[in-house]
């Protein structure tokens, strides 16, 4: 008898065990939402620009 051939296949060796809760296109993470990352960076690239003009006036 080949043993090798009986019992359950093997898994996939680079697949996850589990889907994430947040995984991007879900509902708590859909595709189409604005990122928030970008938000903040333009929030602050706009504070960095009123500080510099601040200090460039006194």
């Amino acid at each position: 008898m080949d043993y090798s051939k009986s019992g359950e296949t093997k898994a996939g060796k680079n697949t996850p065990r589990h889907a994430e809760h947040n995984a991007r296109g879900s509902d708590k993470n859909p595709f189409g939402k604005a990122d928030a990352k970008a938000d903040a960076k333009e929030e602050l690239l706009a504070r960095m620009k009123r500080a510099a003009e601040a200090r460039k006036q006194g």
